[in-house]
């Protein structure tokens, strides 16, 4: 790894886990575990998880 890195140019983004924290908290479990509540629904109901990947430009 480098010594220095140039971080001046990097864009910042909002935090894509943060309304996942928020859903959790208002339900009353860790996020780790609405992360795999929600996963296990997503199989019971023969759903898929999308993902959309931030485009690099």
């Amino acid at each position: 790894m480098k010594a220095e890195y140039d971080l001046s140019k990097l864009k910042s983004r909002k935090n894509p886990y943060a309304s996942i924290k928020g859903m959790a908290d208002e339900v009353g479990v860790p996020y780790q575990r609405f992360i795999n509540l929600y996963l296990r629904d997503c199989l019971a109901n023969s759903r898929k998880v999308q993902i959309k990947w931030p485009q690099s430009v």
